[in-house]
């Protein structure tokens, strides 16, 4: 399955950058990062069948291991590609809310979006890497 990071903004050279490069090179996984401009731009058509995942303060603050748990559900299920949506600085609107499948928040504290991108990078690596039984997760 495809994990896949649609984000608004460059994130260009800087430590959060390095930060998402490490995390998405070490996934087993097939992953792309995809970024877009703060307005506008088209998200590049994607594998069917999909699941949506929107990163909105709104969201499920899920554990390492239910995230995890999700994945490989999806994955097992046949789902080719799931996509992780980072929105601008306002967020997402209403109906990119309804539609996502999954509405995904890391606590309840508002994050710069370069650090969210490489706190998703982390959790997607988490992630897999206890789908695989990796020994990097230990659970507490």
């Amino acid at each position: 399955m495809l994990l896949h990071i649609v984000a608004r903004g460059k994130i260009a050279r800087s430590p959060e950058a390095e930060l998402v490069d490490r995390y998405m090179s070490r996934i087993a996984w097939d992953t792309k990062l995809t970024e877009l401009p703060e307005t506008g731009g088209r998200i590049p058509p994607h594998k069917q069948p999909l699941r949506t995942v929107a990163l909105d303060e709104k969201g499920r603050d899920l554990t390492s291991e239910k995230l995890a748990g999700i994945l490989g559900d999806w994955r097992d299920g046949g789902i080719r590609e799931a996509r992780f949506l980072i929105g601008a600085a306002d967020g997402h609107s209403e109906q990119q809310r309804d539609e996502a499948d999954l509405l995904l928040a890391f606590g309840s504290a508002t994050w710069p979006h370069l650090l969210a991108r490489a706190m998703l990078a982390e959790q997607l690596y988490r992630a897999t890497s206890i789908l695989a039984g990796h020994p990097y997760h230990r659970a507490g």
